[in-house]
């Protein structure tokens, strides 16, 4: 309960404080934040939803039970970064004037975290089916 509360109160304190720094910027700085925030909106519910929608769909015909879960943790975890990714994975905002910006391979990054994210899902999968066994050869026994 302690920690909860105290997490609270960081939350609020750093909401607090971005407020404040946000309301000392001007108007035309505070009209494209409210863009940003109606973009999210929309490419959640426009993409990433419908997506996540069709995701499953197609896991509940073509894979068995067991890798279900496995595949809604990965387009859950995956999905949201994938959409936060996007400019710097198109390189939207790279510049000739100051090749320091965007100067990484980010696509080698972004299918690493794909891999990883696939890898662990596997082993969450596996451990839920260990459970299950172990739980059926209880009942099994009694």
């Amino acid at each position: 309960m302690t920690g909860r509360v105290v997490l609270g109160g960081l939350g609020a304190a750093a909401a607090a404080y971005g407020g404040v720094l946000l309301a000392q910027r001007g108007v035309g700085e505070l009209l494209a934040v409210g863009a940003w925030l109606a973009g999210g909106v929309v490419a959640h519910d426009a993409v990433l939803a419908p997506l996540t929608v069709v995701a499953g769909v197609v896991a509940a015909r073509w894979l068995p039970g067991s890798w279900r879960g496995a595949l809604a943790r990965v387009v859950v975890l995956l999905g949201p970064l994938t959409l936060l990714a996007i400019p710097v994975l198109g390189r939207f905002g790279a510049r000739a004037d100051n090749p320091t910006l965007l100067d990484r391979p980010y696509w080698s990054g972004w299918v690493a975290m794909v891999v990883l994210g696939l890898i662990g899902a596997g082993a969450v999968t596996a451990y839920e089916r260990r459970a299950v066994r172990r739980a059926t050869r209880r009942t099994d026994l009694t």
